[in-house]
């Protein structure tokens, strides 16, 4: 009765369970061995349990199905052994699969492996011996793992595709070279019909504040679908929109390859400020530049409120509809913003119950396109360069003097510490005193002009990266100010969250509006009070 036996085969990979590959054939591999092995010895086997794709390395037993099955029916003593092709297929936790097999034997299973021999517990040396073979095989997994992540890594860092299924807006296509497996490697190429889909993805969150949920309805209603036929769902759209491969940069773990322009279905900067928009929606405390929402018709989005009791102004619709002044023969109803802590008796609030939101959005739209005349009428090298300038050619100054100074002094320094070598070869005209106190003196001088010289070099450093961040300012506002005159309102709503931080609405529709963008580091005297009066 002592030869009913049980067999586990494992593979890592899912990859090594194709049967029709000699080179991969690793399940049917282990399968003859313990077949033979078990004929040898007599041995009848009962009972086999396989597991596709399980790393021994990274999955623990516990969460193992096929070795639960095993351990349960090795309680209920259904089986004598256990027999695997090598030990390391029940394995390779370090701090684990060492247990696992104790485990075994202690209820009165005997675990043979094919190539080892059966793993006994007679004594200490047997316990010793178990732990190092399962210690080596753990080390020996995570060797493997650095050997493939950097492979990976380096293989994208030079711009190759690290393999799997082409991201959709790609195709694969062949490149007539060959891995160790004898696997024709696969490049990336831009599939023209998906990537129109992937820039309209990009386009509608980005430039209209389109969610995922809204992207895929709005796709869905079009006809478009995913590759595999179905309608394309939120999560999907979600994993695209963070993916920097659409802007032409492979990954691979950490690893980043540089912008390839072949594979390059977005911008770098639409890419950029989808990210900076994702981390917006997320938090909207860290940067709340983006509107709540971009449905409907009005202009402002959760960044209105009411300049006399602070309550935000909420858009709603009149019950009664009016004729259209366009189209008399069409009715529409009218929208306004509404003060929510009066309506609701939250406050006591002396302002206006509420709005009409195309006076008040026709303000918003003057003050915006007012900003867009002004920036527009001076070049980026006047609003920027002219007002900085002075400052960073004086901050240059200082910086040139500050080095000059220090290298003076430390070149004097150092003529004082050569002056003691011959001091002491007695072939100087100071004493070491006198060379002693001149070399602390020197030395004195010598840290303050360093101070002086890396406060310079803050102080210009940062003048610079000013310059940097309101080129950049200056460059997002003129592509704002020629979107906005054809943009749909989804956009326009988008371009004034950026503007706009806060816009306080008071009697008679008197604002005060607080600006994302300081514009007065562009240039001193423009007034908007005008424009919002």
């Amino acid at each position: 009765m002592g030869n009913r036996v049980y067999c586990l085969y494992r593979v890592s990979t899912d990859k090594q369970v194709d049967y029709n590959d000699k080179n991969q054939a690793d399940i049917p591999m282990q399968r003859k061995e313990c077949h033979r092995f078990a004929e040898a010895h007599g041995w009848t086997i009962i009972h086999e349990e396989q597991e596709d794709g399980v790393s021994g390395h990274k999955v623990r037993a516990e969460n193992r199905d096929k070795l639960q099955i095993i351990k349960e029916h090795a309680k209920q003593g259904k089986f004598d052994i256990l027999l695997v092709f090598m030990f390391d297929r029940i394995g390779r936790i370090a701090d684990e699969t060492p247990f696992v097999v104790e485990w075994f034997v202690r209820n009165g299973i005997r675990v043979w492996s094919t190539q080892e021999g059966e793993q006994r517990f007679d004594n200490h040396t047997d316990k010793l011996t178990n732990y190092i073979r399962f210690w080596q095989a753990d080390g020996e997994s995570e060797k493997t793992s650095i050997r493939t992540r950097t492979a990976l890594g380096q293989l994208v860092q030079a711009g190759g595709f690290r393999g799997g299924v082409a991201p959709y807006g790609y195709d694969l296509v062949k490149t007539g070279r060959f891995n160790k497996r004898k696997h024709e490697v696969h490049d990336l190429a831009i599939n023209e019909a998906e990537a129109a889909v992937v820039r309209i993805m990009f386009e509608k969150y980005v430039q209209e504040g389109y969610g995922p949920q809204r992207i895929s309805t709005y796709l869905n209603e079009l006809g478009y679908r995913a590759r595999s036929g179905k309608p394309w769902h939120p999560a999907t759209i979600t994993h695209i929109l963070v993916n920097p491969t659409y802007m032409g940069v492979l990954r691979s773990g950490d690893s980043r390859s540089e912008v390839l322009p072949h594979l390059q279905i977005i911008d770098p900067e639409l890419f950029e400020a989808s990210c900076r928009l994702r981390a917006q929606r997320k938090d909207p405390t860290k940067d709340p530049r983006s509107p709540r929402g971009t449905k409907g018709k009005s202009l402002l989005s959760g960044n209105v409120y009411c300049g006399h009791c602070g309550s935000r102004l909420v858009v709603t619709t009149n019950g009664k509809a009016y004729p259209c002044k366009e189209d008399p023969g069409r009715v529409v109803k009218r929208i306004r913003y509404i003060c929510y802590g009066k309506t609701r008796k939250q406050c006591e609030c002396d302002g206006a119950t509420g709005y009409t939101a195309h006076i008040l959005d026709g303000i918003i739209d003057k003050v915006v396109r007012h900003i867009f005349d002004v920036m527009k009428s001076m070049p980026k090298a006047d609003l920027v360069g002219a007002r900085y300038g002075t400052k960073m050619a004086e901050r240059k100054t200082l910086l040139t003097k500050a080095k000059k100074d220090y290298t003076k002094a430390a070149g004097e320094l150092e003529t004082l510490k050569s002056e003691v070598v011959k001091a002491i070869r007695g072939e100087s005209s100071f004493s070491t005193d006198i060379l002693s106190s001149l070399i602390q003196e020197a030395e004195a001088k010598c840290s303050e002009l360093q101070k002086q010289l890396e406060e310079a070099q803050e102080v210009y450093d940062n003048g610079q990266a000013v310059m940097e961040k309101l080129g950049a300012q200056y460059d997002e506002i003129i592509t704002w100010s020629e979107m906005y005159e054809t943009a749909s309102i989804e956009a326009k709503r988008m371009i004034v969250g950026y503007l706009i931080k806060r816009v306080d609405v008071y009697k008679s529709y008197k604002l005060h509006i607080e600006f994302n963008i300081d514009f007065e580091q562009f240039r001193e005297g423009i007034d908007f009070s005008e424009q919002a009066a």
